[in-house]
């Protein structure tokens, strides 16, 4: 949840894919899968390696040492955004409207995920996680006003 360290420190790349790496992959498909979840970056549950699951419309995956390496210049999104780590509250957040990113999967084959809207948020929302980046970060002033107002009141 917001306010623990891990959700502030930046992912370590996964140098050997071993059990414990097989686990967290397993862990993280396992806890995506369910209705609502679009995405889950592993230090949100409390492991500091750079991986993702999602889940958008059916499609359930992984990626390990994610790398952005392409962003729409021109068009962006600015649709409500959410946040499994600052449950129940949703603010605009300004995202590109598609991204493209490059790592590994267990074996070490490359994965390529991309997409528009909403896989290109979830890319972008899950790789800012691993970076240390929470989506209240991306908020206009106002907005993060009122994002850090009512995350007081839920005593998060």
């Amino acid at each position: 949840m917001i306010g623990d360290p891990v959700l502030r420190t930046p992912c370590d790349d996964i140098v050997k894919v071993d059990d414990r790496v097989r686990s967290l992959v397993d862990d993280l498909l396992e806890t995506v899968d369910d209705e609502g979840r679009a995405g889950l970056a592993a230090n949100q549950i409390g492991v500091s390696l750079r991986a993702f699951s999602w889940n958008i419309d059916g499609e359930i995956g992984y990626i390990l040492n994610p790398k952005i390496v392409d962003l729409s210049e021109d068009e962006f999104q600015d649709g409500d955004e959410g946040c499994l780590s600052v449950p129940g509250l949703y603010f605009p957040t300004k995202r590109h409207w598609y991204a493209k990113a490059i790592g590994t999967d267990l074996e070490g084959n490359e994965v390529v995920v991309e997409g528009e809207e909403l896989m290109g948020r979830c890319i972008q929302h899950e790789v800012d996680h691993l970076d240390g980046h929470l989506y209240i970060d991306r908020l206009d002033r106002e907005t993060r006003k009122k994002a850090m107002r009512a995350i007081r009141e839920l005593s998060l």
